[in-house]
Order: structure tokens, then C-alpha cells, then sequence
């Protein structure tokens, strides 16, 4: 899953398919183990299929289990937020389920760890898994405020539209002294005739040697427009930053049209992020 489900009966859906088909695989599985019994199979093959069957049947039950983010803390998360219509109260109280039960299988494990002598491995292992769960599901709940703090928000709302563009013929030299010494920004937007050639950044910069910076013209350290990542005003604030995530950039081109409205940067994402937190300005409801 690369995003929140947008309604919980998705949730749910998607949520218990995991489960289900483990138990599927299980159920098969053990039919064929059953089957090759009776035959008198090879002993090698009938100890793989009773073997296969009963680690997908316990991957099954285990994530059946109520703690988020496993499927089984998915449902619960679900049936919450089906029943509150409240996505974050929903991942809220699911992940405070989640922290119960991985505080008792802490206990657990420090039973078998202590007080059952010689059985060290399952103890540690218990707490292991406790502390997936208890980290699985703080991160998860992190993740969902960050999405409901940006909803409703869109690039065009957040973005820079006075942009300070660059010429391609300029030197390298020059961008530096001339636009990342005197202002804050990290990037430009390469502009002739009106047209938009690419962006140059900082890291383009770093990659030319100070001895060759005269010579160079920006127009030869850019990322040209054909490698440059663009989104639409329109386009939801959360996307785009999940976008900047999975390209390693820091900043999107806004375009109109063929023309180039504005710029958005993660800076700008967290900013608004940080500020509707603090004034508790995010749609609560939806996701």
C-alpha cells in the first residue's frame, strides 16, 4: 500500500485478504499433506507440505491479531473508523490497542526469558516482535497525521508563484553569486523567451569544479526540462510530497498548461504541515 485507503470498508477489505490467504495456502497445502500421507509419499516431501502448511497458518493467526499496522489491527482501525467516521481518532485508538498488546507480549517474553530457565530464544523473540508491533504502529500513526495535516491541501495553494528564473546563458559563477548567495532559495527555474529549458540546484552546481565555474554556463549544469519533474496546481499537497520521496528531490516545477506556474519545495510542505498542526487545521473526517 503506497497510501491511506480512502474509505474503511477498503480498509477492511484489503486488510483481510492477507490473513485469508495464508489460511487458503494453509487449508491446500495440508489437503496435499494428507493426501501424500495416505499414499505413502516421500517422508522429505510429506514433512515439507505439514511444515509449509502450519508456518501459514500461524502467519494467518498472527496477523489476525487487533495491534496496527498488522492486517488484523487494519480491520480493528477499519471498523473504528467506519463506526467514528474519523480516520486519525480511528488510527489513534487502534494504535493505543496496538501499544496494549505489545506492553503483555513484553511481559510474556520477560516470563519465558526469566522465569521458564533455558528458554532465552522465545523470550527474545516475543519481545522482538512486541517492540515491531509498539514501532509498527507509533509509525503508522505518525504517517496519518502527517496525511490528514495536508488534506484539502493543493500545490496551488502552497507554492511560490514569483519565481526568480535564471538565464541559460549566465555562468555558473554567476548563479552562485548572484542567486544562491543573495537569496535563500535552493533552485531555479531555467527560463528563455519565456520558456521553461529546466532547473538548476545546488547539487547541479556542486557538480561542476569551482576551477570551471566561469566557463560553465548554467544551461550546461541544469536538469533539463525533459528530466525535470512537474505537477499541476490541482495536484494534492500529500502527493506531491510523496512524489519529491520517491524521485530524491527536493523541489517540483508547477505548470499550467505549457506554462510554468510556480514552484513547490519541501520546505513549503513541511511549513504547512508544521502550521495546521499547531492551529489544528486538518480535516479530521477524511483522508
Amino acid at each position: 500500500m503506497t497510501e491511506e485507503p480512502k474509505d474503511p470498508a477498503l480498509e477492511v477489505r484489503m486488510a483481510a485478504v492477507g490473513p485469508l490467504t495464508s489460511f487458503l495456502i494453509a487449508i491446500v497445502l495440508g489437503s496435499i499433506w494428507a493426501l501424500t500421507g495416505l499414499v505413502n509419499g516421500p517422508k522429505p516431501v510429506i514433512a515439507t507440505l505439514y511444515y509449509a502448511a502450519l508456518l501459514n497458518g500461524v502467519l494467518g493467526g498472527f496477523n489476525l491479531i487487533p495491534a496496527f499496522p498488522l492486517d488484523g489491527g487494519r480491520v480493528l482501525r477499519g471498523s473504528l473508523w467506519n463506526r467514528s467516521k474519523n480516520l486519525l481518532n480511528a488510527t489513534t485508538n487502534a494504535t493505543r490497542v496496538s501499544e496494549f498488546i505489545s506492553i503483555f507480549m513484553m511481559g510474556v517474553g520477560l516470563f519465558f526469558f526469566i522465569i521458564v530457565y533455558g528458554d532465552i530464544v522465545d523470550g527474545i523473540w516475543i519481545i522482538f516482535l512486541a517492540w515491531f508491533i509498539r514501532s509498527g504502529a507509533e509509525t503508522s500513526l505518525r504517517q496519518t497525521r502527517l496525511t490528514q495535516s495536508l488534506a484539502g491541501v493543493s500545490v496551488g495553494d502552497i507554492m511560490t508563484r514569483e519565481l526568480l528564473s535564471v538565464s541559460p546563458d549566465a555562468s555558473v559563477q554567476q548563479l552562485v553569486s548572484d542567486y544562491f548567495l543573495v537569496h535563500p532559495h535552493g533552485g531555479y527555474p531555467v527560463i528563455a523567451n519565456g520558456k521553461l529549458l529546466g532547473v538548476v540546484t545546488m547539487s547541479s552546481v556542486r557538480s561542476i569544479p569551482r576551477d570551471k565555474r566561469d566557463f560553465e554556463r548554467v544551461s550546461q549544469a541544469m536538469v533539463p526540462f525533459e528530466r525535470t519533474i512537474t505537477v499541476s496546481p490541482t495536484t494534492p499537497a500529500i502527493d506531491a510530497l510523496q512524489i519529491m520521496a520517491e524521485n530524491g528531490v527536493g523541489r517540483l516545477v508547477v505548470m499550467d498548461g505549457d506554462k510554468i506556474a510556480g514552484m513547490v519545495t519541501r520546505g513549503d510542505l513541511m511549513k504547512t504541515m508544521k502550521a495546521r498542526q499547531e492551529l489544528g487545521m486538518w480535516d479530521l473526517g477524511h483522508s
